[in-house]
């Protein structure tokens, strides 16, 4: 038997075009595209692609980021992220070789540049042996369509994810400098656990906006993201090592996370500095003793992030890379009404009703019902869930449906739901169900209620009501022809606060279970 795919809740996702958009706004993409566009005579750059300092100081100064402290690794970043997604090819033949070492005597005059280096420039003396020429996927940003874009993007977002999961550079220096060989243990990386680490972080906020898109408009504080990943379910009050472990995580996503924002994935707002504490040559944050004693301004200085309709996208498709399932609002939309009243009691409720009004709009008001209708008869377990759904599916159809709904009238699973409709929508002449009718589709009803919220405080209303209202229920309710009769009566009896008439259920119950 093959195993069970993960499942995620379905998410909304954009259309392809306003994504596309959004990726090319993004600012490291946009910087790379310009200086891609800036490459395109060829540009001289060392083994490896890495620009000269004369030609970093013109990007730089192309992307104006001349007056920013971090200009230069902005730049490097952008030309990186040019070079590993295509849009800037490195020629390392012999003719590009002579090419560029002819433009940098040309520009240079030594060929060596003329300051102590910059960020993300060649050193100085370095052979500038290869030419930087504009890419194929460069012509894909202004003649390809919007699919061609997002996989550009895609691509350059895998290798700055790579990037935000690699270990601090400052530490790997030291060790080289010190002549010692690389050693993983000694920085406290692994690469798997920490790749497994943000991807988990990154499926918590993406999990978040599947489950509720409102309160995923709003950012995250990083201290709860961090939480999520560390401090156990069943753990009431942290200890003072998980909470230490959270404040080194908060500081190793903060890292992570002004890596990832450029890329246009998250929305960040960075961890106030001057709440980071160097202990033992490390960062600490320190936390909050409570998110309760903190006002909103307090808790936006440890950080708030949320994911882009971009980044839903990006975690989506890497989710679905790694064998996960997870869909989309409008997957459904070409399928059957079988399996779309088999989805639908999963998804949250916005999501849910957007799945139904994309599947109808594929369908005339008539077909959809007739459709929806033949789909939901049955009497076996999940029939009830499927009637109620279908009856809350064919709520958003208007009036144009009335002919499929009338064709049931008499259909035992279906005659009840459709009188409901046909009396919710105005239409007249609906004539008036038998008695056993009326007590089928009440069975049905809650057997469905059961099914999704269990004993809820909302279905225990519904009980009350339904028996408050007709004195003799149970004298009836027992004779129902349902299969799920004894099971609804039994949990009448569970739910019902007065011990009469939970006693009446019990008793209809064990009559009901006789007679089957």
């Amino acid at each position: 038997m093959p195993e069970e795919r993960p499942t995620m809740p379905p998410v909304r996702l954009r259309t392809d075009a306003e994504l596309a958009r959004d990726a090319l706004a993004a600012p490291l993409l946009a910087r790379a595209v310009r200086l891609a566009r800036w490459a395109e005579p060829g540009k001289p750059v060392a083994s490896g692609g890495v620009l000269p300092e004369s030609e970093l100081r013109a990007a730089i100064e192309l992307l104006g980021l001349s007056g920013d402290e971090d200009g230069p690794e902005h730049t490097a970043q952008a030309w990186q992220l040019a070079v590993d997604t295509g849009l800037v090819e490195i020629d390392e033949s012999e003719e590009a070789s002579g090419a560029a070492a002819a433009a940098e005597s040309d520009g240079d005059g030594d060929g060596k540049g003329d300051g102590d280096g910059a960020d993300g420039a060649a050193p100085l003396g370095d052979e500038f042996s290869a030419l930087a020429i504009s890419g194929e996927e460069l012509r894909l940003i202004t003649e390809g369509g919007p699919r061609d874009i997002l996989d550009i993007w895609l691509d350059g977002f895998e290798t700055v994810l790579a990037d935000a999961a690699a270990p601090d550079l400052g530490d790997i220096a030291a060790q080289i400098s010190e002549g010692g060989e690389l050693d993983l243990d000694a920085i406290d990386w692994n690469p798997e656990e920490e790749a497994e680490f943000l991807d988990g972080v990154l499926g918590n906020l993406y999990l978040l906006t599947a489950l509720d898109e409102e309160a995923a408009a709003a950012s995250v504080p990083l201290p709860a993201l961090a939480a999520s990943m560390i401090v156990p379910e069943d753990m009431d009050e942290p200890t003072d090592d998980i909470l230490e472990e959270v404040s080194e995580a908060m500081v190793r996503l903060d890292d992570q996370f002004r890596l990832l924002a450029p890329t246009g994935l998250i929305d960040y707002q960075p961890v106030d500095e001057a709440l980071i504490q160097e202990v033992d040559g490390e960062g600490r944050i320190q936390e909050p003793e409570t998110a309760e004693e903190l006002e909103d301004e307090d808790v936006s200085r440890y950080g708030m992030v949320r994911l882009t309709p971009l980044g839903i996208y990006a975690v989506r498709a890497r989710m679905i890379e790694a064998g996960i399932d997870a869909p989309a609002v409008g997957d459904l939309a070409d399928k059957g009404a079988d399996i779309l009243l088999d989805a639908l009691p999963g998804h949250p409720e916005p999501a849910a009703q957007a799945e139904a009004e994309q599947w109808l709009a594929r369908r005339t008001p008539e077909e959809a019902a007739r459709e929806l209708l033949a789909a939901a008869r049955g009497d076996d377990e999940g029939a009830p869930l499927r009637r109620l759904t279908c009856q809350q599916t064919l709520s958003l159809v208007g009036t144009e449906a009335e002919p499929a709904l009338r064709e049931v009238l008499d259909d035992r699973h279906l005659g009840g739901l459709a009188r409901v409709w046909l009396a919710e929508h105005g239409v007249a002449g609906v004539p008036e169900p038998p008695e056993a009718m009326v007590f089928w589709l009440t069975v049905d009803t809650l057997a469905a209620q059961l099914a999704t919220e269990g004993d809820s405080a909302e279905l225990r209303d519904l009980v009350r009501g339904l028996v408050d209202q007709s004195g003799s229920f149970f004298d009836s309710a027992w004779r129902v022809d349902h299969p799920a009769t004894a099971e609804v009566l039994e949990a009448m009896g569970r739910l019902h606060p007065d011990k009469q008439a939970a006693k009446e259920a019990r008793k209809a119950a064990f009559k009901a279970r006789s007679r089957a």
